[in-house]
């Protein structure tokens, strides 16, 4: 497995890019989340032939904003095949259908859509209304090679994703999970939450300004690792 992020920012941190990452999982490209900034990076960067599959965590505009863009261009442009949207749930895929129809017609042309239990190697972690009120949001697990990858999406409660993993057999484990700094920031994990996995758990923040990191976190940050970044 290798991921490698084409922004760390949150909604509002465009400096740094909306966070999303390229997953190589099972000899496959998996783009995670697309939000508005994703697909003029993949382009600068050269990767939109990369993306054969895509996983969403949730349908704010940072994570969804450019997908209609990067399914046109691939279809138009590229003449590729359509690329494959990994969907937890059924409701959460006609959620998903409603936000593309009204800007691609016709969806089915430009996009394929399978069920996330028929893509070996990946669980979903239901994380309803731990980010926005009333909002479906999920975090994703990835294992390979003895090795295992998860992803928080936006979560403001990380116990819902790391009870998850302390249930599960014991394997080297990489977490790459949203941060804030802003204990006002209830949308997100406040860093000092995430303090007491960092024993048993490899720890990278994303979504945030990293420029506002306070001098006593000890979570490493993604956008800072030349290695993790497209």
């Amino acid at each position: 497995m290798e991921i490698k992020f084409l922004g760390t920012g949150g909604a509002f941190d465009v400096d740094y890019l909306n966070s999303a990452a390229i997953l190589r999982f099972r000899e496959k490209h998996i783009l995670i989340d697309c939000g508005f900034t994703v697909f003029p990076a993949l382009l600068h960067k050269n990767m939109v032939s990369r993306v054969e599959y895509i996983l969403i965590t949730h349908l704010h505009n940072d994570h969804i904003g450019s997908l209609p863009t990067l399914l046109l261009y691939k279809n138009i442009i590229e003449k590729s095949e359509p690329p494959v949207i990994l969907y937890p749930t059924e409701q959460f895929k006609q959620q998903l259908l409603a936000i593309l129809q009204p800007q691609v017609r016709e969806p089915e042309k430009y996009v394929r859509f399978l069920p996330l239990e028929q893509f070996a190697g990946i669980t979903a972690v239901d994380t309803f209304g731990q980010h926005s009120e009333g909002m479906q949001t999920y975090a994703f697990i990835f294992e390979e090679d003895e090795k295992r990858i998860a992803y928080s999406g936006d979560l403001a409660k990380p116990e819902a994703l790391f009870n998850r993993l302390d249930k599960m057999a014991p394997l080297p484990t990489c977490v790459y999970h949203d941060i804030t700094f802003n204990p006002e920031n209830t949308g997100h994990t406040y860093y000092k939450k995430l303090l007491p996995y960092l024993t048993n758990y490899d720890i990278f923040g994303y979504h945030c300004d990293p420029t506002k990191k306070p001098s006593d976190n000890t979570i490493r940050l993604v956008f800072y690792d030349p290695d993790l970044m497209a």
